[in-house]
């Protein structure tokens, strides 16, 4: 007999969502993918849509969301994620279609995908994961790479001069027409993590409702590719990316 066997409902303070598979995640100790993950699985189920939702992974850590998430995928080449969705929601209009995507796919490989989708107000929810690093592939610069932050790739800290600034991509998908919804959001502590959710509900609401393309931005942590504990990972984000990329929303178009 399992311990929820035997929990009464009423003393049942938290369950895993049940779209949350039971394969052990691989993900590194601090990871926000968890976390992130755990709130779409939350989002969807508690907005009925199980059955109608397709999500739709690139390349990257971004890759292995099908491996945990219980809804129908589909996998896309490296930064095509916006096209695929694309054709997966004008083909079916009534599916709630979302891509998850980390930085250096979404604002990289990508860029022109995502700009183009997100112009032409395209109803899906794009899931941007800002770690500023590419975490996968052995920590080299990304576009969303700080001033000054050291990488496999910039040894001595991104210079300007050489490597150009920082790309702030949701600030230029906030200007486009086809956006209703670009929020910056964090999942370091129990108050972000419940703004999250709640931005990420709105985002997939507005997809449904047609109301354009919404893109959830997620400033994360690389306990891996920053070389840090993942308590030195929260600090170091909270000090020195939420300065560059401040929470809050960017685009709320009701």
């Amino acid at each position: 007999m399992e311990l929820c066997d035997i929990i009464k409902p009423e003393n049942l303070v938290y369950k895993k969502p049940e779209l949350m598979n039971d394969n052990p995640m691989h993900y590194c100790p601090g990871c926000s993918h968890g976390v992130i993950h755990k709130l779409i699985a939350e989002v969807i189920e508690e907005m009925g849509m199980k059955e109608k939702t397709i999500g739709v992974s690139p390349v990257g850590c971004a890759v292995f969301a099908y491996n945990y998430l219980d809804i129908d995928w589909q996998e896309a080449a490296h930064g095509r994620a916006p096209a695929i969705a694309t054709a997966i929601k004008r083909l079916n209009p009534g599916k709630m279609v979302f891509t998850y995507q980390g930085d250096g796919d979404l604002a990289a490989i990508g860029t022109a995908e995502t700009i183009h989708a997100a112009n032409r107000g395209e109803n899906i929810v794009i899931v941007f994961v800002n770690n500023a690093i590419y975490g996968m592939t052995g920590g080299q610069m990304a576009p969303t790479t700080l001033e000054g932050m050291a990488t496999s790739t910039t040894p001595y800290g991104r210079d300007i001069a050489l490597n150009g600034h920082p790309l702030k991509i949701s600030n230029l998908l906030a200007q486009l027409e086809g956006t209703g919804l670009v929020t910056r959001q964090s999942v370091q502590n129990p108050a972000a993590v419940r703004k999250a959710k709640k931005m990420l509900r709105k985002a997939f609401e507005n997809s449904m409702m047609g109301k354009g393309t919404s893109v959830v931005e997620f400033v994360s942590t690389c306990s891996s590719g920053w070389k840090m504990t993942p308590a030195q990972s929260n600090k170091w984000m909270e000090e020195n990316m939420f300065p560059a990329y401040p929470l809050g929303d960017l685009k709320n178009v009701d």
